[in-house]
C-alpha cells in the first residue's frame, strides 16, 4: 500500500510552493512519546457543565477572529521562515492587561481584540470558563495553561487588578527586585517549568523602566489517534515556494479521516487521542499557493469550512515537524489599532496602578514538534466502525508550504496556527 502510495507521489518539477509593562507569552507544542494522562478531578467536571456557553462563544469567537487578523499581520513583515503562533496564548496575556487598561487605551485594546458588546465581567468569566473546558475536555491530552505577573519590588499596583486576574485567570504573582540578575533566571525558570524544557529563556534583559511583566505559558502533548508507522516515512522531495526542493522525510498513512476539499485546497483533521482536538492540514491547490490560500482565510470562512469536513480514506504524506518561532508583536498589534497602549504619556493604564504606565512590549515565542508515533497508541487496538458504503479514497501529499492549525473541536477554539514553508527551518 505504502509503496504504491509513494510511487505515485513521486518527484516532478513543480513551479508551485509552497515604568512600561512587558506580555510574554510562550508555548510549546509536542507529539512525541511519552505522553502524561492527567486526571481531571469532579469538580472541574461540574464547573464545565455550567458554563454560559453564549458567553462563552462569543469569547472564543473573538478570539479565533482575532488570530486570523495577527496572523495576516505577522504575514505582512514575516521574512521566509515559517510561522506558529498561539491565538488563544496571546488572547489571553491580552485580556489580563485589559483589566487594567480605562478611557481610549481601553477602547483600543476591545477593538484589537474584538471585545465590543462583551463587558470586563463577561470576558473574565468567560475565559474563567475556557480554562476549565480546555482542562477537563481529554484525560488523554496534556494541556497546561499558566499566567503569572511579576511585579518590580517597590511599585504598587492595585489590589483589585492583582485579584482579579488570580480569580479569573489563576495568576501567580510575585513581587521581585528586577534589578537583581537573579530575577531573570527565576523567571526564565518559571517558563522552562511550565513549557516542560521547551522553551527555556523568553526574557535576556529587564530595562530599569520596566516595572511589571505578564506571562502566558501554553503546553500542549498529544497523540494521533491513528499513528503514522515509523517503516513508511521516507525522505522525499519537499517543494519551496522559491522552486527549489529539499528531501525531508515524509509520513505516510492510509486511514479514514475528516476530509474537505474545494477549488483553493485540501485540507485533512488529524485528531488526537479521543477525538476532542485535532490538528488541521490545509495543502493549496499548486495553481493556488499559500499566498493566495490566505486571502480566503479569515473566521467566517473558517467557521464554513469546517462544518463541510466529511469522511474519506486518506492517502496522506505528512513531513515531520520540528520548529521555533519567536516574533515581537508590537508592530502587528499597533497595525490592529492598538497604538496608544504602546505611547508613554497617552497609554492609560490607571486600572492597575497609580503610576504612568505603558506596554513596552508584547514577545510571542513557540516550540512545535511532530512526528509519527503517539506512545501507548502503538500498542492499543484500534476498532472502527464506519457505515455500509461505497469506500471514496483521496490522495494528499503535503509536500510544499502548508497552512495548520490545532483546534479544540468542543469549544471551536483555535489554540495554534501556522505556516510550514521549510520543514527543516
Amino acid at each position: 500500500m505504502f509503496k504504491e502510495l509513494m510511487n505515485k507521489f513521486s518527484p516532478i518539477s513543480a513551479k508551485m510552493s509552497l515604568g512600561a509593562i512587558i506580555l510574554i507569552v510562550i508555548l510549546g507544542v509536542y507529539n512525541l512519546p511519552g505522553s502524561t494522562i492527567i486526571l481531571r478531578n469532579q469538580k472541574q467536571h461540574k464547573l464545565a457543565q455550567t458554563v454560559d456557553t453564549s458567553t462563552l462563544n462569543k469569547l472564543v469567537n473573538a478570539n479565533n477572529k482575532f488570530g486570523f487578523q495577527l496572523f495576516s499581520e505577522i504575514q505582512k513583515s514575516k521574512s521566509n521562515e515559517n510561522v506558529f503562533i498561539s491565538p488563544i496564548s496571546i488572547a489571553i496575556a491580552l485580556s489580563m492587561t485589559y483589566n487594567g487598561a480605562a478611557g481610549k487605551t481601553q477602547e483600543a485594546m476591545a477593538k484589537t481584540l474584538n471585545f465590543q458588546g462583551m463587558s470586563l465581567e463577561e470576558i473574565n468569566q468567560a475565559n474563567q470558563d475556557l480554562g476549565i473546558l480546555l482542562n477537563s475536555l481529554n484525560p488523554e491530552i496534556k494541556l497546561n495553561i499558566a499566567n503569572s505577573i511579576w511585579t518590580r519590588k517597590g511599585i504598587s499596583f492595585y489590589p483589585s487588578f492583582i485579584q482579579v486576574n488570580q480569580d479569573f485567570y489563576q495568576s501567580q504573582v510575585r513581587e521581585i527586585d528586577f534589578d537583581d540578575p537573579e530575577s531573570l533566571k527565576i523567571i526564565n525558570n518559571w517558563v522552562k517549568d511550565k513549557t516542560e524544557g521547551k522553551i527555556d529563556q523568553i526574557i535576556q534583559k529587564l530595562e530599569p523602566e520596566d516595572v511589571m511583566v505578564l506571562l502566558n505559558a501554553i503546553y500542549f502533548q498529544g497523540n494521533w489517534e491513528e499513528q503514522f508507522s515509523e517503516y513508511s516515512t521516507k525522505d522525499m522531495p519537499f517543494y519551496l515556494a522559491n522552486g527549489t526542493q529539499k528531501q525531508h522525510p515524509i509520513m505516510f498513512q492510509s486511514s479514514r479521516h475528516l476530509y474537505y476539499e474545494n477549488q483553493y485546497f485540501q485540507a485533512v483533521s488529524l485528531p488526537y487521542k479521543k477525538g476532542l482536538v485535532s490538528m488541521y492540514i490545509f495543502l493549496p491547490r499548486e495553481q493556488v499557493s499559500l499566498e493566495g490560500f490566505y486571502q480566503v482565510l479569515n473566521q467566517k470562512n473558517w467557521e464554513n469550512w469546517m462544518k463541510q469536513f466529511e469522511s474519506y480514506e486518506v492517502n496522506l504524506g505528512l513531513p515531520t515537524l520540528k520548529n521555533e518561532y519567536e516574533v515581537t508583536l508590537n508592530n502587528m498589534l499597533k497595525s490592529l489599532g492598538m497604538q496608544i497602549a504602546f505611547q508613554g504619556g497617552r497609554a492609560d493604564f490607571s486600572g492597575m496602578s497609580r503610576e504612568k504606565l505603558f506596554i513596552s512590549e508584547v514577545k510571542h515565542k513557540t516550540f512545535v514538534e511532530v512526528n509519527e508515533t503517539g506512545t501507548e497508541a502503538a500498542a492499543t487496538t484500534s476498532v472502527r466502525i464506519t457505515l455500509e458504503s461505497e469506500v471514496i479514497t483521496v490522495d494528499m501529499l503535503v509536500n510544499r508550504p502548508f497552512f495548520f492549525a490545532i483546534r479544540d473541536n468542543n469549544s471551536g477554539t483555535i489554540l495554534f496556527m501556522g505556516e510550514i514553508t521549510n520543514p527543516e527551518n
